[in-house]
């Protein structure tokens, strides 16, 4: 059967011809034809820095060009997104950050240089992990029923990694939930807050899985609750807030860490790392990394990705705004 075509129709076809294979565009058939840049933009030697150079070592590999990992840290991820956003969209500059780099940042960062629904593209994203809630010896609980019947009769500081985090939004919902008081104690990353835990300086802290683990080897506390939708395969034994009775919409959010590129990438280069990186997610390596971090699931395509976006922001923005911070 003949194929009608307009005249629109030959114009649009054209132009996604030339598109595709003049030799001066950047995102012709031959992509990629030189190294990839990845911006990583949180510091070197964190589990979002080793994300972004194992899986761009299984890119390099695939793709037959070196794959650089360039840090951009600052402002929450910031700096590095709003550099990836005045990157040409031709596939060769990418972004790796995290959850709040899109979602929370809307509210803790004024005049934010970037808009995330419109100047980035999704390629792929895995969890960033359990964040384990850990509550000191002295509390003597053992789940969270236990704990909020502590925190009604004492003072009670609770440990996170900084204002509007996850662990923030943790506290502050257990506060509004079971009518406490608790105080979030903020800290300029983990480290500090860990030591403070382990010194009986806080009552709970809430933090990353591999530094938890690692606090609760000098016997400081316990890990009661998780705010994962399951239960973690490295903490089998630990219930979720939802099954102890949290509120199943904010103790079940997904942090996660993606990668992403500029808004107007070719869909051909996105379907072509997306399906790169959750095939990455399959080997030896990469699981090792996962179990390091105790992450269940490796790396999922920028389709299941942009559903748990559009599903989890709004709600990510609205747990934040309760906070009443000021931007930044």
């Amino acid at each position: 059967m003949a194929l009608k075509i307009t005249r629109r129709g030959f114009v649009a076809t054209g132009a996604a011809t030339i598109a595709f294979s003049h030799p001066d565009s950047g995102w012709t058939q031959t992509w990629p034809s030189r190294p990839i840049k990845i911006v990583c933009a949180y510091p070197p030697g964190g589990a979002v820095d080793s994300f972004a150079r194992i899986h761009g070592e299984y890119l390099s590999q695939k793709l037959g060009q070196p794959v650089i990992v360039e840090n951009r840290a600052g402002a929450s991820g910031t700096i590095g997104a709003a550099a990836v956003k005045l990157s040409p969209p031709d596939g060769y500059t990418l972004l790796v950050a995290i959850t709040v780099t899109l979602a929370q940042s809307r509210v803790l960062i004024k005049n934010l240089p970037y808009d995330a629904d419109k100047d980035f593209v999704l390629i792929s994203g895995m969890s960033a992990g359990p964040l384990p809630f850990v509550v000191g010896k002295a509390t003597e609980a053992t789940n969270l029923k236990e704990f909020v019947e502590y925190a009604r009769k004492n003072k009670t500081n609770v440990g996170t990694w900084g204002p509007g985090s996850y662990a923030h939004i943790v506290v502050a919902e257990l506060n509004k939930q079971y009518g406490l008081q608790m105080k979030a104690v903020h800290y300029r990353g983990e480290s500090p807050m860990w030591q403070d835990f382990t010194a009986g300086v806080l009552q709970a802290a809430m933090g990353s899985y591999a530094n938890a683990v690692n606090a609760l080897e000098f016997g400081a506390g316990k890990i009661i609750a998780v705010p994962t939708k399951t239960r973690n395969r490295k903490l089998p034994d630990v219930p979720t807030f939802i099954e102890q009775g949290g509120d199943p919409k904010v103790f079940a959010l997904t942090g996660y860490i993606f990668i992403a590129g500029p808004i107007d990438m070719p869909r051909e280069i996105v379907e072509r790392l997306s399906g790169l990186i959750v095939e990455a997610g399959k080997t030896d390596t990469i699981q090792k990394l996962l179990d390091t971090y105790g992450i269940d699931e490796s790396a999922r395509g920028h389709v299941a990705l942009k559903k748990l976006y559009d599903d989890e922001t709004p709600i990510w923005v609205d747990a934040v705004r309760t906070l009443g911070l000021a931007p930044e």
